[in-house]
């Protein structure tokens, strides 16, 4: 009995294990060809490098000893095409990489600028003495006094004019006992004129007066007396001037602005202007004229303002801010940012697909933080405004930016020549004349300086223009000093 149990417990055995053998080989029928994928080709690592200091190369990643990123690879399988270099995503997110697109927007020519009020010429009159005589009464004592048109200003003696009126009373009376001498009182008359008699003067010798002994000098027009020549009982000669007056309804304010600025400076465009000891009030008027000539020493083009002045609030000499504002007009452009300026010409980093490729343009006018493109770009493209200049070292690595060096660069920059510098700092001080400026820089790892104040060389004078104390410029020198011993800023760019 027992041996018919045993032997009934194995066949169950092997019936179990037959069975479980079958399902796990059907199983694994089933998973054998998820589970053996085909393996991928793996990109083969040249190197890797820091994109800021492109020149040195490791041969491991890691962190970079210069700046703190991780190393980027390079790949044996990147090519380097026509369109540009290619930079990853990693890369670009490492660089602060961000782009901006070329827009048609309108772009108002704004100009500020100082300057300060001086008397409208214009408006300027002398009164002149016409006979030799003598200043019995002065009306006008002191400069800056104000007068209104027809005051008297002084009373002056001539026997000449005393002369004259007693002839013309006796012609008069002549011509009104013979008609025939009519012409002999109209000339008398005339010599009056000319002489300097007033009308009013004239017209009381026609009412039947007397002779006046005191010949009325009158005021042209009205405003402040700006020059005194004479004073009571002094002899004057004829032509000479005893008064002048200035007429401060109307003043000019006087400007100069940058050169490269002067494309605002159109006659009749609107301009207002403010005074510091009127605060809250603002004159409006228009551009009157621009002077046709260039400071040589300043670079500076100059240009007045005509303000109308009620209550001759604003008076010569005081200084004043001026703003020009010309009509908008629509414009291709992009961030000012985005443009890097070489001093022989200008290129923005255009992204495409991943891809960045330098394109020169042309740019003009500068207003509200964008700048003006005239030539080279389109609308909707995306241009690099931050973190281009690494990748113009990128671009360096690999020679896509070369073609648009010059032959005498492009020399420069042959094999074997030392990699250029970059670096960020804050301009201190300019001098355009000698190509020289003056930079407290940040720290620039490819030469192991730390913060510090220095001045540079300038490749090409063009470089400082529009460059002033406290600007921002990224910038790139040149890989080994001049002959002088000078590193030279071969490109700069100025930050927002």
């Amino acid at each position: 009995m027992k041996r018919a149990i045993l032997v009934l417990i194995a066949a169950l055995l092997a019936i179990g294990a037959y069975w479980a053998g079958q399902r796990s080989a059907h199983r694994e029928a089933q998973v054998a060809p998820a589970a053996a994928p085909t393996p991928a080709p793996e990109r083969k690592v040249l190197y890797w490098h820091d994109p800021m200091v492109p020149q040195q190369k490791f041969d491991k990643p890691g962190k970079s000893p210069f700046m703190d990123m991780q190393l980027v690879p390079v790949y044996a399988d990147e090519k380097l095409e026509e369109s540009g270099v290619s930079v990853s995503a990693q890369a670009q997110q490492n660089l602060g990489v961000r782009l901006a697109a070329a827009e048609i927007t309108e772009l108002a020519l704004e100009l500020r600028a100082a300057g300060y009020v001086q008397a409208d010429e214009r408006g300027i009159a002398r009164v002149e003495v016409r006979s030799t005589g003598w200043v019995e009464k002065l009306h006008v004592r002191s400069l800056n006094d104000p007068v209104h048109l027809g005051q008297v200003l002084a009373e002056i003696y001539s026997p000449e004019v005393l002369a004259a009126q007693e002839e013309y009373l006796l012609t008069r009376r002549m011509a009104q006992a013979n008609a025939g001498d009519a012409a002999l009182a109209q000339a008398a008359r005339r010599r009056l004129e000319l002489l300097g008699m007033p009308a009013q003067g004239i017209a009381r010798l026609d009412s039947g007066g007397a002779a006046e002994r005191r010949v009325p000098l009158l005021a042209p027009v009205s405003g402040v007396v700006s020059e005194l020549a004479v004073r009571e009982g002094a002899m004057v000669q004829a032509g000479a001037a005893a008064f002048t007056i200035t007429d401060l309804s109307t003043v000019w304010v006087s400007i100069e602005v940058p050169e490269a600025r002067g494309a605002v400076l159109r006659q009749g465009v609107r301009a207002s202007a403010t005074v510091r000891t009127l605060p809250g009030k603002t004159f409006a008027g228009r551009l009157d004229y621009v002077y046709p000539e260039v400071n040589a020493q300043t670079r500076t083009m100059r240009a007045r303002i005509a303000l109308a002045n009620p209550g001759l609030a604003l008076k010569p000499g005081m200084f004043a801010d001026v703003q020009l504002a010309s009509a908008a007009r629509k414009s291709l452009t992009v961030p000012t940012e985005a443009v890097i300026q070489t001093g022989t010409r200008s290129v923005v980093v255009v992204a495409e697909d991943g891809r960045f490729r330098p394109a020169q343009v042309r740019v003009g006018a500068e207003a509200q933080g964008r700048s003006e493109i005239l030539g080279g770009l389109k609308a909707g493209e995306q241009v690099v405004v931050s973190g281009q200049f690494l990748i113009d070292s990128e671009a360096g690595l690999r020679g896509a930016l070369q073609r648009l060096e010059a032959p005498a660069q492009a020399q420069a920059g042959a094999p074997g020549a030392a990699a250029p510098h970059k670096g960020t700092g804050e301009v201190t001080g300019v001098d355009a004349a000698k190509g020289r400026l003056e930079l407290h820089h940040d720290p620039i790892s490819t030469l192991k300086w730390p913060h510090m104040t220095m001045e540079f060389a300038l490749r090409d004078k063009a470089l400082a223009a529009g460059l002033k104390p406290g600007d921002r410029i990224e910038f790139e020198l040149r890989g080994e000093q001049d002959k002088a011993g000078d590193y030279v800023i071969e490109r700069l760019r100025r930050l927002p």
